[in-house]
C-alpha cells in the first residue's frame, strides 16, 4: 500500500467556503473511484496550499488517477500545478470511524 500526497497553491482571494465547496463536489467523484482506499483533503489558508492525502495499492494506481485531466482540472480550478509525493505505507492506525 502507498500514500500519495498531492499539494497545490490556491488563489489567495479564494474564500474558505469556496474551497470546501469544491472539495465536497470532488468528493463525489473520489467516493466512486474503484482503486482509492481513502482520501483526506488538505487546506492551509495561511500558506495558500490545498490538496489531498490518498491511500492506494500502488503508485501506478495513483498516477493513473492523477493524469493529465486531473492536472488540467487543478490548474483551471485553483490556478496552479499539483505536486506529487509517494510513500510506502507499511502500517496504518485508525482509532475511530471516519466521517464523510
Amino acid at each position: 500500500m502507498i500514500t500519495e500526497i498531492v499539494t497545490f497553491e490556491i488563489k489567495y482571494e479564494m474564500e474558505r467556503e469556496r474551497v470546501v465547496t469544491l472539495f465536497e463536489e470532488s468528493a463525489k467523484i473520489w467516493r466512486a473511484h474503484p482503486k482509492l482506499h481513502r482520501k483526506n483533503y488538505l487546506y492551509d489558508p495561511v500558506a495558500g496550499i490545498a490538496g489531498g492525502v490518498y491511500t492506494w495499492d500502488s503508485v501506478a494506481d495513483a498516477q493513473e488517477a492523477h493524469g493529465e485531466a486531473f492536472c488540467a482540472r487543478v490548474a483551471e480550478t485553483f490556478g496552479s500545478t499539483p505536486r506529487f509525493q509517494y510513500f510506502e505505507t507499511p502500517v496504518v492506525v485508525q482509532n475511530s470511524p471516519t466521517q464523510d
